[in-house]
């Protein structure tokens, strides 16, 4: 027993201090929790806070995670314009008058004739009978009016023919009684018999036929009550007619229609009783008149159309149903102040003309405009009667015009006193040169060589070249402008890069200084290779 007591005693005494050490390292770890806790806190706030932090962009500023709004493309400024006649010839400037007149409106649209419904007529009989024979045999063959169409064999019809000459005969032999009352009966039943054949629209000729020959026919003949095509035929031989059954359809065609597809934005200017015209290929060179007759009020919803219809006289029959036609409504729009067409700007938000003061001196204005009228505009606000604008070159005036705006530093000189726009001052001479050259898209060296009339250098002047490109809204282009300040580079060169963002015809201003007096200037347009 003593043998086991001493590794017995041994072995608890290690369980006793493995069992300390296990406690301890245990409450170390407890206590740590806490703090590990908290700087895993204070670490996810770190992260948490470095997440809603704004990056900053390429140019340092914070993004604010939203998509930066586009500026607002303000329209480029204009200044007027002194030019002498020599460049505007040079330039292709021609001059317009605004004028006031009477304006007639032309909506051009394209149209199909059809049959005038007021030109229908329904043949039909009012009785019972058997077709016999049928002269109007085909469908679209013209009759005319009184023409025989059919005959008709019709029991009912005989004997009221047989009534009508029997009550004819007593009234004949009661002439003689002395009894008016007996007398007045027979006349009686005469007028009732003849009504009887009236109500059935038998023609006065056939009642006529009747008196005189005393004789019953026992065919009758059905004449054409208008003369036109016939579009409809049921008159067949040995048909049984009905009463109110349409045995033939007659068109007159000496008034057609036309039914025509005007725009929802022009019905507004059209009403009825307005002139209209129309062609047609069939026959180059006719021009046939009519009227508008009707607007039907529904709209397409898929052409976002109306139809218009037009009333044409056809008494030669040249119009027929379904010839397709242009046609021309005429609006009177009453007197109107109007511009040529060719003399408006269209900036894309703004309509700007450039009126001459003459002496080459011209004024950009801004005009509220109607509706277009041929090759001309009427013309609401901005402008008046006489007064004169530019009709063509526009372009070239609007790009000199943001220029001179641009720059910001002209003054216009009196009339007259216009000199050629793009040669330098008598004081000074100045030539550009650029590298490479012609420019293009991108870096560019710009040289400016600057001398005296003697043609002496001038150094130590102060030279600025500004490119100036004009807007294209058309093509969703703003204007651009570059400034460039040179530096001496002794012996009167001068000499500085320019960054030109697209190719195209760029106006040029080359300003030289020195000691605060304008020494040379110059203008001009060059061209820039690279595409836009």
């Amino acid at each position: 027993m003593k043998n086991y007591r001493v590794p017995f005693l041994i072995a608890v005494a290690a369980n006793i201090v493995a069992l300390a050490v296990l406690a301890g390292y245990w409450w170390s770890t407890r206590a740590s929790a806490p703090g590990m806790s908290a700087e895993a806190g204070q670490s996810d706030a770190g992260m948490a806070s470095m997440r809603s932090m704004p990056a900053p962009d390429s140019m340092g500023a914070a993004s604010t995670g939203a998509p930066p709004s586009a500026p607002e493309e303000a329209e480029p400024a204009l200044a007027p314009l002194q030019i002498s006649s020599e460049r505007l010839q040079s330039i292709g400037v021609s001059m317009g008058e605004v004028r006031r007149e009477a304006v007639d409106d032309k909506i051009l649209t394209t149209g199909n004739v059809a049959v005038a419904e007021t030109g229908l007529a329904t043949v039909q009989v009012r009785f019972s009978g058997y077709i016999q024979k049928v002269f109007a045999d085909a469908t679209y063959r013209y009759v005319r009016k009184g023409q025989p169409l059919f005959t008709i064999y019709s029991p009912e019809l005989v004997s009221a023919e047989r009534e009508y000459l029997l009550a004819k005969q007593s009234q004949h032999g009661l002439a003689r009684v002395a009894d008016s009352a007996v007398a007045s009966d027979a006349a009686s039943i005469v007028d009732a018999a003849a009504a009887r054949l009236k109500q059935w629209d038998i023609p006065e000729r056939e009642i006529a036929r009747l008196e005189s020959t005393g004789k019953v026919q026992q065919n009758l003949e059905i004449d054409s009550p208008v003369s036109g095509y016939i579009t409809e035929r049921e008159a067949l031989p040995n048909k049984f007619a009905q009463p109110g059954t349409p045995l033939y359809t007659v068109a007159d065609l000496s008034t057609v229609w036309v039914l025509a597809q005007v725009f929802q934005s022009d019905l507004g200017r059209v009403k009825a009783g307005d002139p209209a015209t129309l062609t047609v290929d069939t026959f180059p060179g006719r021009t046939f008149s009519g009227r508008v007759d009707f607007i039907y009020p529904d709209i397409d919803m898929m052409t976002r159309t109306a139809r218009v219809r037009l009333v044409f006289p056809n008494p030669h029959l040249e119009l027929t149903p379904g010839m397709f036609v242009s046609a021309s409504l005429h609006v009177p729009m009453g007197e109107h102040e109007v511009i040529p067409a060719s003399g408006v700007l269209q900036t894309g938000t703004r309509q700007i003309v450039f009126v001459s003061h003459g002496g080459g001196s011209l004024e950009p204005r801004e005009v509220q405009l109607g509706a277009r009228v041929g090759d001309d505009y009427i013309v609401q606000q901005g402008v008046k009667a006489g007064d004169r604008i530019v009709t063509s070159a526009n372009f070239l005036i609007d790009s000199e015009s943001q220029l001179r705006a641009a720059l910001g530093a002209f003054t216009p000189p009196p009339p007259g006193a216009g000199r050629a726009v793009g040669s330098a001052t008598p004081q000074a001479k100045v030539d550009l040169a650029s590298d490479p050259s012609p420019p293009r898209k991108g870096s560019n060296v710009l040289r400016v060589k600057l001398s005296g009339a003697d043609r002496s250098p001038i150094s130590g002047a102060q030279v600025s070249v500004t490119l100036f490109m004009a807007a294209m809204p058309a093509m969703g282009m703003a204007a651009m402008r570059v400034p460039v300040a040179l530096t001496d580079r002794g012996n009167g060169l001068y000499e500085g890069t320019a960054q030109l963002a697209s190719g195209g015809t760029w106006q040029v201003t080359i300003l030289a200084k020195k000691n605060d007096e304008v020494v040379a200037s110059r203008q001009l347009s060059v061209s820039v290779t690279g595409g836009m």
